[in-house]
């Protein structure tokens, strides 16, 4: 079992949260992953939705959901290589990064925290460039659909017995 699988061990109600721009170039990762993943997951107990720049938002929705985990995919400055992928606390170092989003990740989770009782945990890709009106870069879309089919696989393939 590899530590994303770990990550959803277990787990019976999930909830993907994508969260980006995508007029911003590589900041579109997360709406990107969201966007394939919906296309790739029929189960009733996965919620993939896309937050745009505010997931804070989605609060509501995600808590009438009851999930047993919240996945935040999001572009995340880390100093990684370009679409290096990391798997992180949101409530760590990591959330405090600054965003072109409206909060930091480590407010929108404490924020989610005190309405929502589940674990959260964020899925980073380190963009290249985020400027406005860009498209997002060939390694971005390429690392998302990636990612899409292996969540896919995962939440399609018998996980949570």
């Amino acid at each position: 079992m590899n530590a994303l699988e770990e990550v959803f061990a277990g787990k019976k109600r999930i909830v993907i949260c994508g969260i980006g721009n995508d007029m911003r170039g590589d900041d579109a990762f997360g709406v990107l992953v969201a966007d394939s993943l919906r296309k790739l997951v029929a189960d009733e107990n996965v919620l993939v939705v896309n937050c745009g720049e505010v997931p804070e938002n989605y609060t509501g929705k995600i808590a009438a959901f009851k999930p047993d985990l919240v996945v935040f995919v999001d572009a995340v400055d880390f100093g990684g290589k370009h679409g290096e992928l990391i798997l992180a606390d949101p409530m760590g170092t990591l959330g405090e990064a600054v965003s072109t989003h409206g909060l930091p990740l480590k407010f929108v989770a404490g924020y989610m925290k005190t309405r929502v009782d589940t674990e959260f945990i964020l899925i980073g890709c380190q963009p290249g460039s985020t400027g406005l009106f860009e498209e997002p870069s060939e390694v971005i879309r390429e690392r998302a659909e990636r990612l899409a089919e292996l969540l896919a696989g995962i939440l399609n393939g018998g996980w949570n017995d």
